[in-house]
């Protein structure tokens, strides 16, 4: 870590110390309640966001970790370490009557399904997620809502001061950002006495700080993919040996369908430690003889999503009312690779509202605004890329033709990590946009203002030759398909040193159909072309349109009769474009 860094979380601290009269003291081992509330203005929420940033990774230092990382069973001891230090032990877990799911596309989704059903019994639900959309509070929910900001600022600044009261010289006083939050979920279902709690898992599974939970009542796994594989593999027989390593030893598990290599690692890892692995039937099975089931959720891939939140829903339940005792019954023989099936039942009314009511913004989303429609889903893998496709399309089959002008289609991509942006982007082909649009996750050009969208694990230079990269990719698969641009401008010349593009397209390119924008901001302001009533910037940003392409786009973006705007490629990208579009969600 930096010394500027470690100079700024000091002086942070001893502010904070300073402005509340903090003591040097160690509270009681009782867990956090022994801490004071901070109640001064200077810790507000804000305040408490931007200390937890300094926990993240600066971005040189998580290269040099990748080289160098060590024994990932040493990392979960360590979770352990801290846990204790912040006066919970790994057995004060099991109260909280988990359901930990992982999985590689679609564990978000399940989960809040999963939630919602069980709120809808009327039980108390905590649920904790990644990443967040728009405030790191929505990571922590109690009854499907984000804590509060006061809530979040208390149990924040509780759990920070008894972690520097209980550094010594043998241990980091702080964990990374993700581990404080996970430390920080655990203890406020505690102290708020929640009925059980939803965990998704962070990255993986078998090595990912959730799984330092002993004793959940049920784990589930959802569909398995290419994700991460620098941290959990190449292969997805590799990433299912991660997933499947939050088995626990008589632990009811379910599963979806998954391709015969991985299920196969599963049932070996669930075999190995005694885990009773039930295969989620399809949800067809469970509307025999019933009407259908409405989801809260878009897309055709929901359903596997709610068939596995049904099982692992109606197993809590079970459980609940064996107080503990036994294990869910297969409803008959399974002939797939020796896994038994997962009972076949009729959902209750509680069951069917909760799928009804369930909400789970940034994943197959759609806002209507005049003649702009937002299709917001953060798909980042090939397979939630193709079901992100498949939605889209079945969206605009089923739309309404507009009368008395074109319509027009617009990409909003952006992907980071070790993501083959190529692959993703030849999957988005087929969805034939007029146009192509490029972005940093950076609501705008300068976040200082606003700690909740702050990112200090890459580097400026780093996001937007990103997104020449992705621009580049996308104009070689348009000059592969060789098909006519409908749309098409004049050869651009260089932009001006004004210009808030950083390039309209590569000089060796004849495609005009791609723009790249600086920050998510000055994109939306293009491809909106102030015609969405509720994002309505005080005026377009100098150099906006001196290029000649945005020039053109711009024109027949303010005559088109409907304009069909997808963002996917990265749920930080649509939590940026959420926080524009829906400034409720930053108050």
């Amino acid at each position: 870590m930096s010394r500027a860094r470690s100079h700024l979380r000091a002086a942070l601290f001893l502010a904070a110390a300073s402005a509340r009269g903090v003591t040097t003291q160690v509270a009681a081992r009782r867990g956090l309640s022994a801490w004071p509330v901070p109640q001064e203005p200077s810790m507000e929420y804000q305040d408490a966001v931007r200390m937890l940033n300094t926990l993240q990774t600066n971005a040189g230092y998580l290269e040099q970790v990748k080289r160098q990382r060590g024994d990932p069973q040493t990392q979960l001891e360590a979770m352990e370490l801290y846990l204790a230090r912040s006066g919970l032990q790994v057995e004060d877990l099991d109260r909280l009557n988990i359901i930990h799911v992982t999985g590689t596309k679609g564990k978000g989704s399940t989960c809040a399904f999963t939630e919602c059903i069980l709120r809808s019994y009327g039980l108390k639900t905590g649920f904790f997620s990644s990443p967040h959309l728009v405030q790191v509070r929505e990571r922590i929910r109690i009854n499907g809502q984000p804590i509060s900001p006061e809530l979040f600022t208390k149990y924040f600044w509780r759990l920070y001061h008894r972690l520097e009261e209980t550094k010594d010289g043998s241990c980091v006083s702080m964990p990374p950002y993700f581990r404080f939050l996970t430390l920080m979920a655990f203890h406020v279902f505690l102290q708020e006495k929640v009925d059980l709690a939803v965990v998704e898992v962070g990255i993986g599974g078998a090595y990912d700080c959730t799984n330092i939970i002993r004793k959940p009542v049920v784990c589930g796994v959802s569909s398995l993919g290419i994700d991460h594989t620098s941290l959990l593999g190449d292969t997805v027989e590799k990433i299912a040996w991660q997933k499947g390593g939050i088995f626990k030893q008589g632990v009811p598990a379910f599963t979806v369908l998954q391709p015969e290599g991985p299920l196969a690692v599963l049932r070996d890892r669930a075999q190995q430690i005694s885990c009773p692995l039930y295969l989620c039937p399809m949800l067809e099975a469970l509307e025999e003889g019933g009407p259908p089931l409405t989801l809260g959720l878009e897309g055709e891939h929901q359903r596997s999503n709610a068939a596995l939140a049904l099982q692992l829903a109606h197993c809590w339940l079970q459980w609940q009312d064996r107080h503990g005792a036994g294990e869910p019954k297969a409803s008959r023989p399974g002939l797939l690779w020796q896994l038994p099936l997962a009972p076949v039942f009729q959902p209750t009314s509680h069951m069917r509202l909760g799928l009804r009511n369930t909400e789970w913004p940034g994943r197959t989303q759609v806002l209507r605004r005049g003649p702009l429609t937002w299709y917001l889903d953060g798909a980042h893998t090939a397979s939630s890329v193709q079901a992100c496709v498949r939605w889209f399309r079945q969206a605009l089959q089923g739309r309404e033709r507009p009368s008395g002008g074109p319509e027009v289609r617009v990409l909003l991509f952006n992907a980071t990590g070790d993501r083959d942006p190529a692959a993703l982007l030849k999957l988005l082909q087929p969805c034939q946009f007029d146009y192509a649009v490029f972005c940093p996750n950076l609501t705008e050009v300068s976040s200082t203002g606003n700690a909740d969208q702050q990112n200090f694990t890459v580097t400026l230079d780093q996001v937007l030759l990103r997104c020449l990269e992705h621009q580049q990719h996308w104009n070689h698969l348009d000059e592969e398909q060789a098909s006519p641009d409908l749309w098409s401008a004049p050869s651009p010349e260089p932009g001006g040193s004004t210009s808030l593009l950083l390039a309209p397209h590569p000089p060796h390119t004849c495609s005009a159909s791609s723009l790249v924008f600086s920050c998510i901001s000055h994109a939306l302001q293009w491809i909106s072309q102030g015609r969405d009533p509720i994002f309505q910037p005080p005026s377009p940003p100098k150099g906006l349109l001196t290029h000649p392409v945005a020039h053109s786009g711009a024109s027949i973006l303010r005559e088109a009769a409907a304009i069909h705007v997808l963002v996917t490629g990265s749920l930080h990208l649509v939590g940026g474009v959420l926080k524009l579009l829906e400034p409720a969600l930053s108050q």
